[in-house]
């Protein structure tokens, strides 16, 4: 789901994730038709970080 939101609202993905001061960055740089594309790449970049978090944390906790 957050994949698709990352697709279309990409300023949304950041506050989804707790990174509100970059959403808002994000949502200015995607009010210009040119700044779309990168908007849409960084979201999708900082989802897949977010999500390879999670997941070195998850494995952290089950060690310990």
């Amino acid at each position: 789901m957050r994949f698709l939101i990352a697709l279309l609202l990409p300023w949304l993905t950041f506050f989804t994730i707790g990174r509100p001061i970059a959403g808002v960055i994000c949502l200015l740089l995607q009010l210009t038709l040119l700044g779309w594309l990168p908007a849409t790449i960084w979201a999708v970049y900082a989802l897949s970080q977010y999500k390879t978090d999670k997941k070195i944390e998850k494995a952290l906790a089950q060690k310990a």
